[in-house]
């Protein structure tokens, strides 16, 4: 996957400047692909060269004028494209499982601070979707559309955090 399509999701959802863009990318979308806002302004040109985004400025009351950027058809169609096409299992790279397995080969009491440490930040990480589920979810058996599709989407992160959470535990128990 391009940033230029995780861009042209969240245009499609609502147009928006860069800047809340960068904004919505820390707040939903960079959960699961992050982008600079160096790399969101870069990709946002390119998107207007091709032809995939068309650019309104607004004028703004003491502010310089932002350019609030929306999908144009051509850019409708590269995305429907994109979203029909087959995507390939991502392979599991991951360092810290590298680290746990060679635990034995160095100093175990400094992976295992590595792994508390991971198993915090996915704590964290778990908490806060749940939070989220419960704030913007509260009856998902009545949802459908595009507040399915979040909905699923953030099920996901839940479950995938719970499986960190589990797995790290275990480690930690299994070494105590």
């Amino acid at each position: 996957m391009a940033l230029e399509h995780a861009l042209m999701v969240a245009l499609r959802e609502r147009p928006a400047s860069g800047l809340e863009l960068a904004r919505r990318f820390e707040r939903s979308i960079g959960f699961f692909w992050s982008a600079t806002h160096q790399q969101i302004y870069k990709v946002l040109g390119r998107m207007d060269r091709d032809g995939w985004v068309v650019v309104t400025e607004v004028e703004q009351d003491g502010r310089p004028t932002k350019k609030v950027y929306a999908v144009s058809p051509l850019g409708e169609q590269a995305l429907a494209d994109w979203l029909a096409e087959p995507v390939e299992a991502a392979p599991m790279r991951s360092e810290l499982a590298v680290k746990m397995r060679g635990a034995s080969f160095g100093d175990r009491a400094a992976v295992l601070d590595v792994v508390r440490a991971n198993l915090a930040d996915h704590a964290t990480r778990l908490d806060h979707y749940r939070q989220l589920e419960k704030r913007d979810y509260p009856r998902p058996e009545q949802l459908s559309g595009i507040d399915l599709d979040h909905h699923l989407v953030l099920r996901g992160g839940i479950l995938m955090e719970e499986t960190w959470v589990a797995w790290l535990t275990d480690y930690l128990e299994a070494h105590s």
